[in-house]
């Protein structure tokens, strides 16, 4: 068994080398995503909820909002909200009371920040809008009564509101950031341990076959 263990320190001694080696030349990985992520909430001002459907698919109800915010995001679990905390009454009641056989749905577009727009260029002004649609509308009609031009891509991904951006549809961001604690964009630690860990584990394995060989 020390021969084992032997074994083992080395392959360690060996793994870590490797994996700083891996951690500069291996080539930066995406950061998240650009796009429009699409959140729903009550009209009362409560907080906003990563939607379950999309905008094509969703029906609010009268005196609900809809948001949706232009960010990179790794996923639903790091999306960004839309900012603001304007409630329904405060978007809709004044300027679009209620008709019959419609629905008013209060809708905030949230275009962002420079850190998340291409080529880093300035957003368009948050806004908010009331859409006044027929009573079984989705929330992609509601948005288009309000925001058009809309742009979608050939898988109904929601690329563009009110024209922005311009070009670009769910493109993979990749960030190098600088020395402010944050990822550059290289392997995590996490893959950097299981490399050595993997590493270990294959030379001991190795060491265990020639053992059971001799």
């Amino acid at each position: 068994m020390v021969g084992g263990r032997a074994v083992i320190r080395l392959s360690l001694a060996l793994a870590l080398p490797l994996a700083a080696v891996l951690a500069g030349a291996a080539p930066a990985q995406a950061d998240g995503y650009r796009y429009w992520s699409f959140w729903q909430r009550s009209g009362d001002g409560g907080g906003w909820t990563y939607a379950a459907q999309g905008p094509s698919a969703a029906r609010p109800g009268d005196g609900d909002m809809i948001g949706f915010r232009f960010a990179v995001s790794e996923d639903s679990r790091d999306a960004a909200t839309p900012r603001g905390a304007a409630r329904f009454d405060a978007i809709c009641d004044a300027g679009t009371p209620p008709k019959g056989g419609t629905k008013r749905i209060a809708v905030v577009l949230d275009f962002g920040t420079a850190k998340d727009a291409p080529d880093g260029r300035t957003p368009p002004t948050s806004r908010t809008a009331c859409a006044r649609v027929g009573e079984d509308a989705t929330a992609g009609e509601a948005l288009a009564a309000v925001a058009k031009p809309l742009r979608y891509n050939s898988s109904a991904l929601l690329c563009a509101i009110a024209g922005y951006p311009t070009s670009g549809c769910g493109e993979a961001v990749t960030a190098r950031k600088d020395g402010d604690g944050e990822s550059d964009g290289g392997p995590s630690a996490g893959l950097i341990g299981g490399v050595a860990v993997v590493v270990a584990l294959g030379a001991a394995a190795a060491w265990q076959t020639r053992r059971r060989r001799t």
